[in-house]
């Protein structure tokens, strides 16, 4: 491993320039016309545009102050975030304010960061200088293009000198929900230990491993698979736009026959969908067999998935080791744990009523709608995690539901300007052990059984009624099999504060190609209360019945539960049932 000296972005990039500067580095497979015309750079024209475009950064801004990557999924975006980590700045990885439903957001964080720069590309400049312009941000910022880096750049010398492992590399925004986001402050160290974990945790390696993905690169997940974890691991990236896939998931798959060894990464409602969008005709000619990892994480991972998705595709190779559930956040850089290595999926079914009272019981799967199938998410790789009694700061023992805790050197520094929120969450300790080691604080409840960590939800997402805790994620599914006219992956489950106590409220989505003028409002929220009740003891309060794209999403593409609280209070959806 080398040396914390030299434990940058910027020192590895040069590392692997200088071994192999003819090797193919980044590709970019561009559907926009429809055909996935390819454009790649060597690690010989990677790094010199990165050098470029750093030293042009260093031109307009000082050290330290941050430059915001607000342009399309393209090889100019790797670049110019690259360039922005190691010229010194910290790098911003945004998206452009065309994302849907997105724009306020993008314009808090952009006021949050208080960016010197906005690096875009030409064709994004006059629409962004406008929207900047509306927002009140311009001319706070410098919005600029690569070409205008390079034209400041000439005669500016190496920009990799004097980077420091223990400063900020970028600010990773978490992708919120009604709040403004964080920026959680990523070192060069932590970000090269998470590569390095995941490379290990993955069994990847130079020569028989490349990544693949479409994962937006401002997105946690996606920057970490496309752009950090090949540098360190030198291993060839390969990026789609997000569009492209859900245009046509197949593209995808297409992507993973193509290049063998990948390891790619997604979000559980990502198989499903390609199980919902592809044919027979779509799976014909993929060859799944040499793909490396299929990383399954981000979002509650289904055991129904997990099956539905090896049945679909056994026929073109997929293995079942192949799918590996993961768990990781932004805090952390973005890796926590996988699955081991080389083994199938472990999924436990634990006792619904128990899980209730915070008790991992294991169970018979026999026992229909008494018990709870949760996916496990592995081992951690190079870090610790904790079970945590989030009240008391104690350790719980193995079968007991509290909060995880990790240590670790992927742990980011803190929160952006926020001192308090970055000393409660990052600052913890576990009561009765060393003070001096401090603890980051996740917010997600899981549990240890059978060695491996199990993630059952968020703490803040618990409903709890009538003293029994309920995860949102469970009652969703239940909600979405309900009835035929409910839209998967689009429902929301959160409580209300009532005279009597909390309530469980449930908001969803009809399917888009379902007609409004034929759905019977009061069948369907019969069939959704008594599904709850059978399954999970509760009573529903009220069932909203939605549009499709009503209810809010992250910019992860996570359901904003939150967020679909607050327009439910403030009667932003009209009811369909009564209390």
């Amino acid at each position: 491993m080398p040396s914390l000296v030299t434990e940058t972005l910027g020192h590895n990039l040069a590392h692997v320039a200088a071994l192999t500067p003819d090797e193919t580095a980044v590709t970019f497979v561009d559907y926009g016309a429809g055909s996935g015309e390819v454009t790649s750079l060597t690690w010989k024209q990677l790094e010199e545009r990165v050098r470029t475009a750093g030293a042009g950064i260093r031109r307009f801004c000082a050290s330290g102050e941050r430059v915001a990557v607000v342009a399309p999924q393209s090889l100019e975006y790797v670049v110019g975030f690259l360039a922005a980590a190691c010229s010194g700045a910290i790098a911003v990885p945004l998206f452009l304010p065309s994302l849907p439903g997105h724009e306020e957001k993008l314009a808090a964080v952009l006021k949050d960061a208080a960016p010197a720069l906005l690096l875009t590309v030409e064709e994004q400049r006059s629409s962004l200088l406008e929207y900047c312009a509306q927002q009140g941000i311009a001319p706070a910022c410098r919005i600029v293009t690569e070409t205008d880096l390079r034209n400041s750049a000439a005669g500016s010398g190496s920009v990799f000198d004097g980077l420091d492992p223990h400063g900020v590399a970028y600010l990773q925004y978490t992708s919120g929900s009604t709040r403004i986001p964080s920026g959680v402050e990523i070192t060069h160290a932590n970000v090269c230990s998470n590569a390095r974990q995941a490379l290990e945790a993955y069994d990847l390696g130079r020569g028989r491993n490349c990544t693949v993905g479409w994962l937006p690169l401002y997105h946690d997940m996606g920057l970490v698979l496309a752009v950090a974890l090949p540098v360190l691991g030198h291993l060839p990236s390969v990026l789609m736009d997000p569009l492209a896939f859900i245009q046509q998931p197949a593209r995808w798959l297409q992507l993973l026959s193509r290049y063998p060894g990948a390891l790619t990464a997604a979000p559980n409602f990502a198989y499903d969908y390609c199980l919902q969008r592809m044919d027979e005709k779509d799976r014909a000619g993929l060859s799944l067999g040499s793909v490396a990892a299929m990383v399954n994480g981000s979002e509650p991972v289904s055991a129904r998935t997990l099956e539905r998705f090896q049945t679909a595709f056994a026929s073109a190779g997929m293995r079942r080791t192949t799918m590996r559930p993961s768990y990781g956040l932004a805090e952390a850089t973005v890796f926590v744990c996988a699955s081991p290595v080389g083994e199938e999926p472990t999924v436990a079914s634990f006792d619904r009523e128990a899980l209730g009272r915070g008790i991992a019981r294991a169970v018979d799967t026999a026992e229909e709608g008494t018990a709870v199938e949760v996916v496990a998410c592995g081992r951690t790789t190079g870090q610790e995690a904790a079970i945590v009694d989030p009240a008391t700061c104690r350790r719980r023992q193995d079968g007991l539901i509290g909060e995880i805790w990790l240590r670790g050197p992927n742990v980011g520094r803190g929160y952006w300007g926020r001192e308090q929120e970055s000393a409660a969450a990052f600052g913890a300790v576990v009561e009765g052990e060393d003070a001096g080691t401090a603890w980051l604080r996740t917010g997600d409840l899981g549990v240890w059984h059978d060695k491996q960590l199990y993630v059952t939800g968020r703490l803040k997402d618990l409903v709890i009624i009538d003293g029994t805790n309920h995860y949102p994620h469970d009652i969703e599914e239940t909600v979405h099999q309900a009835h035929p006219v409910i839209r998967p992956h689009y429902v929301a489950a959160f409580a209300v504060s009532a005279p009597e106590g909390e309530r469980l409220v449930v908001v969803a989505e009809h399917g888009r190609d379902v007609d409004p003028g034929r759905i019977a409002p009061a069948e369907v929220t019969r069939a959704v209360r008594s599904a709850v009740a059978a399954r999970h003891g509760a009573a529903v309060h009220d069932f909203v019945l939605v549009a499709p794209g009503s209810i809010p999403h992250t910019t992860s593409g996570k359901v904003a539960r939150s967020a679909c609280r607050e327009q439910y209070l403030t009667n932003a959806w009209t009811t369909t049932s009564e209390a």
